[in-house]
């Protein structure tokens, strides 16, 4: 840590090594077949050594030594033989354009700064060290300039050198969450018999306060003694996006004239419902493929090699937002990518290598992609859970949700473990789908731009653009509408796992509610005192959450880590007698009302900004519909939160039940309310 030049240059190391598809050790691990996904996290610079560890998920116990001996043979070989020039430049590319564009995305910029002068300042180091990189980069530079094997002598100094090391082997055990109980119940028992007639009085006045603290509100003095903002502090009117939107040869782009420091943002997209419904649980497979696969002139990894010299990334992704006042979604399949001006047209050019000519017939490559699919989906359970459950509530209330489900939800997790099975018996016909998905979806007549950048490096810009969209097929296709199958009947699924995450929600505009901008307010107050103090800090939970999407009128509990499961259902249905009965302060409304408007305002960086405009644009969110609404919130009164509990007080009655839990916390659910959960095993 103290070296800023070691430090930067084991960054783009680390990237080389692992980094990347197409990074050496990765590929290496990948390709070995001995397990289904990287483990490790690379490279680690928050403590005073800076750390590496790599390795594999889901291998045999017996094939550890396999695994380490792979690491350590491949380390070696590329200390000895080099590491692929087109890799160290893509690496370094990657690393510079992260740095010059700082982009810490919805996260402060100047908490982000902090944070990395810490790394250096805890230690005793110099806190500016880490915040300055132009003279370590140009040094880096001239030594790989050089010629001389720069980073083999760090991979021969730091790894095969380098005796610090550990081996780190974690191993399943289906039983372990009943021995630590039956242990904790032994040790608990032991502690019982040792304790006097007093020290168990002592232990109950102990709780009988702490119980009896966490439900006694503040004081009007205590709340009284914190600085706060006033309503007439707040601006009256929205922040808004600049936008203009023009057609290029059938082809609707959006243009956002925002100062980028020459760098352009630019989305490409294609409207989903131009496929049948059922080509859904495919279509995160497809985009992953397209930087994952290779093309027809490109292997995978030169393909990743080219995007890491030329550009800043590209992330093709797959979206699906709730229209406003309609039962359709704005579901899309959309490249992300972003480059500096001069590599403009180097951007494009591999936008269309990889939507028209992506290979989706390599058998090996694409197993691989969807064994790390499957690996990543599960290992996200248990950190994601209440992700896991939101998405699934949201499957049961929109098409938006119904298409999230399908293709990223636990139904699309079955769906990849179903399709892990199909290559191996009919290779041909997966790889048929593909390709007819390609035929059906990328084409003009689909296809949306989005870019983001300031006025005169677009007039540089806008003539590549158009090129490129002249390159894409023109068919005579039509859009389709979905027809979504919607599931109920309260569920539980099971995971090893030790918590709770606990979902209940409805679609309250199918219960008649209209939408009146004070939800916000009320929908944040609750989370933040009643849920809060209930799930939370009495619940024993990590975290409690009570969302509302005014797009698509879904509102939803969600807990986080939860050790309970009826006790915090029951706490949800207890929100409308708490609104019914609630007092609320001016003091308490007005600043529930600048938390509002605070989130409403989140900063935003010029990406952002541009992606934001193109979600308000394909789901159909003007500039006056968010007036409107903040008129709304500024003008909330304590009669609103009365009269929205009728609302949520159908949920009690309405709402779908989702669980994400142990085994034994939903069967003992279930034995006290007689079967309530649906059982089915995830893990």
């Amino acid at each position: 840590q103290s070296d800023p030049e070691v430090t930067l240059s084991l960054g783009m190391l680390n990237h080389s090594l692992v980094g990347t598809p197409a990074s050496p050790l990765r590929k290496a691990l990948i390709d070995s077949g001995l397990g289904e996904d990287l483990v490790g996290g690379g490279l680690g610079i928050y403590l005073r050594q800076l750390t590496f560890s790599t390795g594999l998920k889901g291998i045999e116990s017996g094939d550890a030594s396999q695994v380490e001996a792979l690491i350590s043979e491949t380390l070696k070989t590329l200390a000895k033989d080099g590491i692929d020039p087109d890799m160290v430049a893509a690496s370094m590319n990657t690393i510079e354009f992260t740095l010059r564009e700082n982009n810490t995305g919805r996260f402060p910029r100047g908490l982000s700064q902090t944070l990395n002068a810490l790394s250096t300042w805890l230690y005793d180091g110099d806190p500016f060290v880490s915040l300055t990189y132009e003279a370590p980069l140009q040094a880096v530079k001239e030594k790989v300039a050089s010629g001389s094997k720069y980073f083999e002598t760090l991979i021969q100094e730091h790894f095969i050198d380098n005796n610090h090391r550990t081996i780190v082997l974690l191993e399943p055990d289906s039983e372990l969450n009943q021995r630590q109980d039956k242990e904790e119940e032994t040790r608990l028992a032991e502690i019982r018999k040792g304790m006097s007639e007093e020290d168990l009085k002592s232990i109950i006045e102990k709780t009988r306060k702490v119980k009896e603290l966490q439900e006694t509100p503040d004081t009007p003095e205590a709340l009284a003694s914190l600085p706060v903002l006033t309503l007439a502090d707040l601006d009256k009117e929205n922040k808004t996006i600049p936008i203009e939107e023009y057609e290029d040869q059938g082809v609707k782009t959006l243009y956002h004239d925002i100062f980028t420091n020459g760098i352009l943002y630019l989305e490409v997209g294609f409207d989903l419902h131009s496929l049948p419904q059922e080509t859904l649980p495919y279509l995160d497979l497809f985009a992953d493929g397209m930087v994952k696969m290779g093309t027809e002139s490109e292997d995978f990894v030169k393909l990743s090699q080219r995007i890491g010299r030329e550009t800043g990334g590209i992330s093709p992704t797959v979206i699906s937002q709730q229209i406003r006042d309609s039962k359709e979604s704005a579901s899309w399949l959309i490249l992300q990518g972003k480059s500096t001006v001069d590599k403009a047209g180097e951007l494009l050019a591999i936008y269309k290598d990889i939507l028209l000519t992506t290979e989706y017939d390599n058998q090996d490559r694409f197993r691989q992609i969807l064994m790390e699919r499957k690996a990543g989906m599960e290992s996200a359970l248990v950190p994601s859970g209440h992700s896991v459950v939101y998405r699934r509530l949201r499957g049961r209330q929109n098409e938006a949700g119904w298409a999230g489900e399908q293709m990223s939800g636990i139904d699309n997790l079955f769906f990849t473990r179903d399709l892990i099975d199909q290559i191996e018996y009919d290779w041909p016909g997966v790889a048929a789908k593909f390709k007819e998905i390609r035929e059906m979806l990328i084409d003009r007549g689909f296809m949306l731009c989005n870019v983001t950048l300031d006025n005169e490096n677009w007039k540089q810009v806008k003539p590549q653009l158009s090129s490129f969209i002249g390159d894409i097929p023109n068919g005579d296709a039509k859009l389709g509408s979905w027809t979504p199958s919607y599931t109920s009947g309260p569920e539980g699924l099971t995971i090893p796992a030790n918590v709770n995450y606990v979902g209940k929600g409805a679609n309250l505009y199918e219960l008649g509610y209209k939408l009146d901008g004070s939800v916000s307010v009320i929908s944040k107050y609750v989370g933040m005192t009643y849920i809060w103090e209930r799930i939370r800090a009495q619940g024993g939970a990590y975290g409690g959450m009570f969302l509302f999407d005014s797009a698509s009128g879904s509102l939803n509990y969600l807990s986080y880590r939860d050790p309970n499961l009826l006790a915090s259902l029951d706490n949800y249905d207890g929100t409308s007698e708490f609104l019914k009965e609630l007092e609320i302060s001016d003091a308490e409304l007005t600043k529930s009302i600048i938390g509002t408007i605070g989130d409403m305002d989140a900063y935003q960086l010029p990406d952002a900004k541009g992606f934001t405009s193109l979600s308000r644009y394909l789901t159909g969110y003007s500039d006056e519909d968010r007036q409107n609404h903040r008129d709304q919130v500024l003008s909330t009164k304590a009669k609103d939160f009365k009269e929205f509990a009728m609302y949520v007080e159908q949920v009690i009655e309405n709402g779908h039940v989702i669980v994400l839990g142990s085994a034994e916390a939903i069967e003992e659910a279930n034995n006290e309310r007689a079967g309530f959960l649906n059982v089915k095993k995830v893990m």
